[in-house]
């Protein structure tokens, strides 16, 4: 199953770092994040797009992950020569790998 049917996501970005968090639509499926979503598979997932390390931090009474992700964005906003520097099209990247 693709992530985007067991969550939602949204990005941030500071500089040279994304971050993107997972968000379980219901609470009977953060465990199965926890389980299957590490940070070395998203940083497997992003390839090429991810220099640094990725960390992950769990959020359960929320029912997320947050993962950032450092060198992700090409040198930061006012550095990329990226399509989207600020990396915002990274969460729908994310809810396309199937877990």
């Amino acid at each position: 199953m693709k992530l985007r049917e067991i969550a939602h996501s949204r990005t941030g970005d500071k500089g040279n770092i994304s971050n993107i968090s997972l968000i379980a639509w219901r609470t009977e499926d953060y465990e199965k994040l926890v389980k299957q979503v590490t940070a070395e598979k998203v940083k497997a997932w992003f390839g090429d797009i991810v220099h640094g390390d990725v960390i992950r931090y769990e959020l359960p009474e929320l029912g997320a992950l947050n993962f950032v992700m450092h060198k992700a964005l090409g040198g930061g906003v006012t550095r990329s020569l990226a399509l989207d520097m600020h990396g915002k099209g990274l969460s729908s990247a994310l809810l396309d790998m199937s877990i």
